[in-house]
């Protein structure tokens, strides 16, 4: 990478998932536990919201785990070890080494610029491109490599989704910037 720093470069949601232990008795830790939840008619798992670090963990009887509106991957550690310790209290053997991975990383990005949707299109056609203005205002790039679909707006406003990390997600901007970097030119 050229060093680019992207500063208006926000992250709105962190999605990890991964196992925490061989099952999970969920009756039980949702009467254990404050703040789980437990309605299987309305879920197949308990939900566990914590406040500090914000986030909230979908919890099933598999032992499975997602986790979710986390925004930092700091954050993404220290809610695990929350609910771990949660969970141990709770009577629930979890694994020594938890398989807990990030799946996806939505940010969101601002030019600072316009961009004529419209143009994208007509300039890059044949790429992964899907822009139907009647059915929704943005448009919907598909980057291969690294695989970040990116939303684009005309405000200038762009959502990436699809990384593991942040140097995915990155890449994928630098690849945005440098495929639009003509059209906005363009449009001066």
């Amino acid at each position: 990478m050229d060093g680019k720093t992207y500063d208006s470069l926000k992250i709105e949601n962190i999605v990890a998932s991964g196992v925490i232990a061989d099952e999970i008795n969920l009756a039980d830790i949702a009467e254990k536990i404050d703040g789980c939840e437990l309605n299987t008619k309305r879920f197949p798992g308990a939900v566990y919201r914590i406040d500090e670090p914000r986030m909230a963990s979908l919890i099933f009887s598999s032992g499975k785990v997602v986790l979710t509106g986390i925004r930092n991957e700091s954050a993404l550690q220290d809610g695990l070890e929350i609910i771990l310790k949660s969970l141990k209290e709770a009577g629930v053997k979890t694994l020594d080494v938890p398989k807990v991975a990030v799946t996806n990383i939505v940010c969101s990005y601002d030019i600072g610029k316009f961009i004529n949707l419209n143009r994208v299109v007509a300039t890059l056609s044949l790429e992964a491109i899907e822009y139907e203005p009647e059915q929704f205002p943005g448009l919907v790039y598909r980057i291969k490599d690294p695989k970040i679909v990116a939303l684009l707006f005309s405000s200038g406003k762009i959502i990436l989704t699809g990384g593991k990390n942040l140097d995915d997600v990155r890449r994928g901007l630098d690849f945005l910037e440098e495929r639009l970097e003509n059209i906005l030119k363009e449009q001066k």
